[in-house]
């Protein structure tokens, strides 16, 4: 690309971005949702954040782990548990951290 074009390309991407953020701030009222968009919208955060995790930890370079010999299995199965017991977001992320470390300096998996 020439620096034209790269220029023109970042002023249209920026022009799109700004576009698509302020959207929802462009109207003086608040936009009307029907209840049932209120109710999906509460779901959308873990449904973003499953997404991102549940990948991590059952799939290594775009194919599903093969074994049980991976630490991240173990390591989020203690971490659900710790978090089922005690409700406790720093305790869940030492311990899976921990047995996470421990498998994998460890044992070497």
């Amino acid at each position: 690309m020439s620096d034209w074009e790269t220029v023109l390309a970042i002023l249209g991407m920026g022009l799109i971005t700004l576009l698509t953020r302020s959207f929802f701030m462009l109207p003086k009222n608040e936009l009307p949702l029907p209840d049932w968009a209120k109710q999906g919208l509460r779901y959308a955060p873990l449904a973003a954040l499953a997404a991102v995790i549940v990948p991590e930890i059952v799939m290594t370079q775009g194919h599903l782990i093969d074994t049980w010999k991976d630490a991240r299995l173990y390591a989020t199965a203690v971490g659900s548990a710790y978090f089922f017991w005690k409700r406790g977001i720093l305790g869940t992320i030492v311990s899976g951290t921990a047995v996470m470390l421990l498998l994998r300096i460890g044992l070497g998996w």
